[in-house]
């Protein structure tokens, strides 16, 4: 029996949501029996055991170093300072990269893997090289472009960039080149672009089955509405929230519908706001046929997001690859992309240049945004659908093969 480990890097919920993808696909491809081995911290770890309740056993926590928290995202001045110091009840940098590398080292070594999956862990992928263990490293960035605010932080992407290399092969999780929407975060070396494979986008698939519809899509029906994504991490999820807050506040805005998707499970959130300013609940506005011109949601079916996204004139995202993936590539949407930090800004700008969004990196620049797609929407729509023509979405497919080509080849 094969043995796979898949480690998880637990910063945001992109590198969780593109493994179970690809974990949900791995029998199709691999023939003979095998059983997987998750390994990450935080709020991934508590996702999986949720997930596999009667495989506790095959999960393991590793305490992988991520960045500290702050009000808009990472804060880079923090992180900086946890090299050496203890900052938010995080050990030194230093101390926790021995921690968490002795920890990895001791499950390699009871497990004995014959593949290891590394979305977004760097230290697995030494370990696999030193132990001649092939190993998948699945990626939407290798060595970002940096503006000139962040040019202290180029000694730490090329060492990144060093440990990345080590895997076997890199998956890219974008379409190829010329359609690459993480291309300015990528900036391959010669040594890398020999083991790197544009595998696609990991998107879910399946059809989901259709059910009535709910009161929410009732109430959305023949509105012309921005869809407006809260997505990521608590702090760039809350940095994300205030920053629309602030666009909300402008004239511009005030007859400018919006839904607001949170990306929380909590019903508190749910609430409709009137072009008058007084707040229904969702069931009161349907019943009150209430002209509204904003609705706050914690969690959307998958029904439901499809039918919002189905319905939007526009997508506005903080630059999240798989988000605007999603929104572009399967929706053919143009989005306004408001980054959090410059891996954000720079699939933004890459949209932006390709004439599938539009980049707005201040308030007042999101609102000019909004008019700029209004007004130019056929030829924004034009290039949505050469985009969306090359878009690869099973990228999740693509990774399982590599991944059972290479455990034939071990037999």
């Amino acid at each position: 029996m094969f043995k796979i480990g898949e480690f998880i890097y637990p910063w945001g919920s992109g590198h969780y949501s593109r493994m179970m993808r690809l974990n949900e696909v791995l029998g199709d491809h691999i023939k003979e029996e095998f059983e997987v081995h998750f390994s990450s911290k935080g709020h991934v770890y508590e996702k999986l055991l949720k997930k596999f309740p009667d495989q506790k056993e095959k999960i393991h926590e590793i305490l992988m170093p991520t960045p500290i928290d702050g009000k808009f995202g990472p804060s880079v001045s923090m992180s900086l300072m946890n090299l050496l110091l203890p900052i938010s009840k995080n050990p030194p940098l230093v101390k926790q990269i021995a921690n968490y590398l002795r920890e990895e080292r001791k499950l390699y070594n009871k497990e004995k893997f014959d593949l290891v999956i590394n979305d977004g862990d760097m230290g697995s992928n030494i370990l696999a090289k030193n132990r001649n263990i092939p190993s998948l490293f699945i990626t939407n960035q290798f060595r970002p472009k940096l503006y000139s605010s962040r040019s202290y932080l180029y000694p730490s992407l090329i060492f990144i960039a060093k440990q990345i290399v080590k895997a076997s092969k890199i998956l890219v999780a974008d379409s190829p080149p010329p359609f690459t929407v993480c291309e300015y975060n990528l900036n391959f070396i010669k040594e890398a672009e020999r083991k790197v494979t544009y595998v696609g986008y990991f998107t879910n698939n399946k059809q989901f089955k259709k059910e009535d519809s709910s009161e929410l899509e009732k109430l959305v029906e023949n509105n012309e509405f921005g869809y407006w994504m809260r997505t990521g991490d608590k702090s760039t999820n809350d940095g994300t929230g205030k920053r629309y807050e602030e666009v909300f506040h402008q004239d511009e805005m005030r007859n400018e519908k919006r839904i607001i998707s949170h990306a929380r499970n909590d019903p508190n959130i749910n609430s409709v706001i009137a072009k008058d300013g007084k707040k229904y609940s969702i069931s009161e506005a349907l019943d009150k046929k209430i002209d509204w011109i904003q609705i706050d949601i914690g969690f959307l079916s998958e029904q439901e997001k499809d039918t919002i996204l189905n319905l939007c004139r526009y997508a506005v995202v903080n630059g999240s690859h798989t988000v605007m993936g999603e929104i572009m590539g399967r929706k053919s949407k143009p989005i306004v992309g408001i980054p959090v930090y410059d891996e954000h800004t720079n699939n933004i700008r890459w949209a932006e240049e390709k004439n599938l969004g539009v980049l707005a990196t201040k308030t007042d620049q999101v609102t000019k945004a909004i008019s700029k797609i209004k007004e130019n929407y056929e030829k924004f729509e034009e290039s949505l659908s050469e985009f969306s023509k090359n878009f690869v979405s099973n990228g999740a497919e693509n990774s399982a093969k590599i991944a059972a080509q290479i455990l034939e080849e071990k037999r």
